[in-house]
């Protein structure tokens, strides 16, 4: 399989704003239900995907943009996906899709307009290991996919038992 595109890496990472906005329909029951026993609530799904935009967002491209020092650093996942989860409890649906459309797109914006050579170059972060633009949307993509395969897959056990 070829290598994405810069282009068709941006594309596909812009691509899960529409899909979560077109489930602001959904009652407030399927947003706040267990996906399944034992797993995150639909909106407990998308703060924990807001809150990784947020921090990548504010600690990295935020400071690529204004040519500042990287300050991200290699978080314990557990910890940052409880806060993520207690934050969703603390919001209602609409303002979850807000942020989750707001920092989506804040990182899109930075992307915009960069050469090829500003989206592939690594740019030390705060452990010293190397950022690149390119490098995240490669790795988030899948994550947002695995997430979005979740939620569709939830959706279609709540139609159907509806």
């Amino acid at each position: 399989m070829a290598a994405k595109t810069n282009e068709q890496l941006v594309f596909e990472f812009q691509s899960l704003i529409p899909y979560i906005q077109s489930l602001a329909t959904l009652e407030e029951v399927d947003w706040v239900t267990p996906i399944a026993a034992g797993k995150w609530t639909l909106k407990e799904m998308l703060c924990h995907i807001t809150q990784w935009d947020k921090y990548f967002y504010e600690e990295a491209f935020a400071k690529v943009q204004e040519g500042r020092p990287l300050t991200i650093r290699h978080q314990n996942f557990d910890e940052f996906n409880a806060r993520a989860i207690d934050y969703a409890r603390s919001l209602t649906t609409q303002a979850a899709i807000g942020q989750f459309v707001q920092y989506r797109t804040k990182i899109l914006e930075t992307t915009t307009g960069l050469s090829d050579e500003e989206f592939t170059k690594a740019y030390p972060d705060g452990d010293g290991r190397k950022f690149s633009i390119r490098g995240y949307l490669r790795d988030f993509i899948p994550h947002d996919k695995h997430h979005k395969r979740q939620m569709e897959q939830y959706l279609k056990t709540m139609k159907s038992g509806k």
